[in-house]
């Protein structure tokens, strides 16, 4: 008897399909062989001097144990034991469809609020893993638990590369919003430091209905002007700030100064590190350490947390040189339309008086502008907190207090009130 439709057609895969991380053996070969034929720099008085990049002695020491010591197996099952992982596929308007990996676990409160965790670069969906236990669990204090959705990014971690030009902040955000909606969450919050400040704000201003609120921790603003500012720039003038902030203005000028060069190439030519990124994982690896040990609060790293850390880009679906062309999009726009809103950042750095905010500042993150900055430009300010310590990867470094800090933005004293309500008749 001839076989039914039924019998023979492949049944329809799930839209969203738990994932668990697996990577080829042939892929940890390959991997080995290449740090195996490593060569090195030629050892000089200045070698390990901070000043001229990342130390001969700790790469060696970084190759050295990603050769012989470190166990991405142990790694790898320890992730997917922690991390509640799953794929799907999302449509981007003008671009292909993508497989999106993400993190994904909900709170048990009854509750909870929808919140999408958003990383950047050179970070991944590796950020969330300690705050992830912090804000899906149940508050005692009557704070609020949050379902929590953390991305990678296209381009990034174990989600599909992008084939086409013009994968932009638009996109990105697109991406993130559709994910949303496919997991039932219409109404959501965000979180996002690095690139991950320019999406949600994206996100803020492309879906004003759906986002109910935005943590940063990451706070760029465009400078004051003297028209439309002019308290703003008279209190700069005048220096008319806390220690803190003058600290932090002073980490800003360090980093342009001399902390920025990578994001001017990126921007401009990805291609060309992209080789370099691509085929060389000892470059890879001083290419992203350097950043992990100058954007941190002397964040003790140790061996295995740094190559597990770069290890997700090694084996990163799309491959490490994708992750770089984001900067060239974002400098590159693609018509004299996307120009103008350029030049005015876009939106994403001017007020949005839509969404309510809340502004996290660590002393060694990048950039850390003055409080009065991001109160008078970017949004209405629900909550806001200038740390004494912590820096860029704050999910990592300092997961207590940036969970904190979410939980006291989108809770009674903050923005919990609408939220709550907005959810409500939902």
């Amino acid at each position: 008897m001839a076989a039914s439709a039924s019998d023979s057609a492949p049944a329809p895969a799930p839209a969203v399909q738990p994932y668990k991380i697996a990577v080829s053996d042939a892929a940890l070969e390959r991997l080995r062989a290449k740090l195996a034929l490593a060569t090195f720099p030629k050892e000089t008085d200045f070698s390990d001097d901070w000043r001229y990049g990342a130390p001969l002695t700790d790469i060696k020491r970084l190759v050295g144990a990603w050769r012989e010591t470190y166990d991405w197996r142990r790694a790898e099952a320890d992730l997917n034991a922690r991390l509640p992982q799953f794929t799907t596929t999302v449509s981007v308007d003008g671009h292909e469809d993508l497989k999106i990996h993400f993190v994904h676990k909900r709170s048990e409160s009854p509750d909870a609020i929808p919140l999408l965790f958003c990383h950047g670069w050179p970070g991944s969906f590796l950020e969330v893993s300690k705050v992830l236990p912090l804000l899906t669990a149940t508050s005692k204090d009557g704070e609020p638990s949050f379902h929590v959705v953390a991305p990678s990014l296209p381009n990034y971690g174990f989600s599909q590369g992008t084939s086409k030009p013009g994968f932009r902040l638009a996109q990105y955000a697109e991406v993130c919003h559709k994910l949303m909606l496919r997991l039932g969450y219409a109404r959501y919050t965000t979180q996002g430091g690095d690139w991950g400040y320019f999406i949600t704000r994206a996100m803020g201003r492309a879906y004003p209905s759906h986002v109910l609120g935005s943590h940063m921790n990451l706070i760029l603003t465009s400078p004051p002007s003297p028209l439309r500012n002019p308290l703003l720039v008279l209190q700069h003038l005048l220096g008319w700030y806390t220690a803190d902030e003058k600290a932090g203005l002073e980490r800003s000028r360090w980093f342009q100064a001399e902390g920025s060069g990578y994001n001017r190439l990126q921007g401009t030519k990805p291609h060309t590190p992209g080789f370099a990124l691509a085929d060389s994982p000892v470059a890879l690896l001083a290419w992203i350490y350097e950043k992990l040990r100058e954007w941190t609060d002397a964040y003790p790293w140790t061996d295995e947390e740094v190559l597990t850390w770069i290890s997700i880009y090694a084996f990163s679906d799309a491959g490490p040189d994708a992750s770089v062309r984001i900067y060239y999009e974002n400098l590159h726009p693609a018509d004299d339309k996307d120009k103008d809103k350029q030049k005015a950042g876009g939106g994403l750095l001017q007020y949005n008086g839509a969404v309510p905010l809340g502004l996290s500042y660590f002393p060694k993150d990048v950039i850390s502008l003055p409080g009065s900055w991001g109160r008078a430009l970017l949004g209405p300010v629900a909550y806001e907190r200038r740390h004494g310590r912590g820096g860029h990867f704050a999910a990592y470094e300092v997961p207590e207090l940036l969970a904190a800090d979410v939980r006291k933005t989108f809770g009674r004293d903050g923005a919990g009130a609408g939220i709550r309500k907005a959810l409500a008749s939902s």
